[in-house]
């Protein structure tokens, strides 16, 4: 088994805790004695650092949004001097104010370390070639890659995101043995490849994808291992934490949210309470170690599970199991909550159909109305009229039963609905336009 930091990644959980609580002390401390934001939000909430004994009175501490930070654009939150800064990176802000983050030297380190811990854990490391199709720049994710995977010996390739038949020649002429991109743009890839007449599977050397920025389903995973021929792994970050933190293991059981980084708390989104091992909720994590831009209770808003035993892998740093939608990406369907996640998860139940969707929602009269648009796949082509109308009603029942409302279902020809080099767009509500 490959290991970056074994001292740390095997630490015992009894130790590991303290260790958290110790950090968590230390910044609560620094923060309300040293920043104007937490020290306010401290006040307000009745809470200072004495109360703070042990790990559980995380819960004590006041919340950290997202509006926070683009109420104080560019860099009101910050902690530290320009002087100590040695990066910035900013998040493409879809509404309001972008997220600026920035970096000290010990940032970057953490952030690289904790991304060397997690490719490591996936089998890569000296030897291997790491094609990095993320955006690089403003975004963090390539930047951030880029670093951890020359952190841990390997070769890489910086293609970023476009020019995807030259991504497929470099894949096959620089031997290239893991791939970090978006679930989506990895289909697109292996389609544009299939129409070169190349097979990902038997005509290049990759074996491992490194795969995160939209959420994306157990039985996408599959699809994607079995056509490609590749060890899919999740991996887990946004802008805000530093970037791309943490991936699964070998075991493909979750992510591992590395203890002395981050301490995370998943909470029932309604009451706020905390939620035991298994129990899905929101997301909410404390950067223990943050220099200059600290987080504490940052509620993410993406919806998951943890599991607090040790990992198949002897691991002992929590997981976290696959993200399954945002909560502001739910749609609310005729009074039902609707993921994106759960259609996707149940499309991929049909062989008929393809990798590829979108859902268009829109107000008809007073009434809710949810378009599914779904290319058929190789296997549910037909020139009989019959067999699509079979397909078409086999997708709207399987996804009524899933999602407990009713939707339309309309079948395209493959290759049809739009392809993303970044993150997938596959939700169009048109009820407020």
């Amino acid at each position: 088994m490959q290991c970056w930091d074994p001292r740390m990644e095997f630490l015992p959980r009894e130790d590991l805790e303290r260790l958290q609580y110790r950090l968590l002390k230390l910044l609560v401390c620094r923060l309300y004695h040293f920043s104007p934001f937490y020290h306010h939000r401290m006040e307000s909430a009745r809470v200072h650092p004495d109360d703070i004994n042990t790990l559980d009175d995380v819960n004590k501490l006041p919340f950290m949004y997202k509006s926070d930070l683009r109420d104080s654009y560019p860099d009101g939150i910050f902690t530290a001097t320009t002087e100590d800064l040695v990066r910035y990176h900013v998040s493409s802000g879809t509404t309001g104010k972008p997220t600026v983050v920035g970096y000290t030297a010990a940032d970057l380190h953490n952030w690289t370390d904790s991304l060397a811990r997690g490719l490591s854990s996936c089998g890569l490391g000296r030897g291997d070639v790491v094609q990095v199709c993320y955006g690089y720049g403003l975004f963090t994710g390539g930047l951030g890659l880029h670093y951890g995977a020359e952190r841990i010996g390997a070769a890489v390739i910086p293609a970023s995101v476009g020019n995807t038949e030259r991504q497929v020649e470099m894949m096959q002429d620089l031997k290239a043995t893991a791939i970090a991109c978006t679930p989506s743009y990895l289909l697109h890839i292996g389609e544009v490849a299939e129409r070169m007449g190349i097979s990902i599977k038997n005509d290049t050397s990759l074996r491992v994808g490194i795969l995160g920025a939209e959420p994306w389903s157990e039985r996408m995973r599959t699809r994607v291992q079995d056509w490609l021929g590749i060890k899919a792994y999740d991996i887990y970050g946004t802008s805000e934490l530093s970037g791309p933190m943490f991936s699964e293991c070998s075991a493909q059981e979750g992510f591992h949210v590395w203890g002395d980084l981050a301490l995370v708390e998943v909470l029932d989104r309604e009451s706020g309470e905390p939620l035991g091992p298994g129990e899905e909720g929101e997301m909410v994590v404390t950067m223990l170690q943050k220099e200059a831009l600290p987080m504490i209770r940052y509620r993410i808003g993406d919806i998951t599970s943890m599991e607090t035993d040790v990992c198949p892998c002897g691991r002992t740093h929590p997981r976290v199991r696959r993200v399954t939608g945002r909560v502001d990406d739910m749609l609310i369907i005729r009074g039902i909550n609707v993921f994106p996640s759960q259609v996707e998860y149940t499309l991929m139940t049909i062989p008929e159909v393809g990798r590829h969707f979108q859902i268009v929602v829109d107000r008809k009269g007073s009434l809710d109305d949810m378009l599914v648009r779904v290319e058929v796949s190789p296997e549910g082509i037909s020139d009989r009229i019959q067999d699509l109308i079979k397909v078409r009603n086999t997708v709207e029942q399987k996804l009524k039963n899933t999602l407990n409302v009713t939707v339309e279902v309309e079948l395209v020809e493959p290759g049809s609905l739009p392809r993303f080099e970044g993150k997938s767009k596959r939700v169009i509500d048109r009820r407020n336009l």
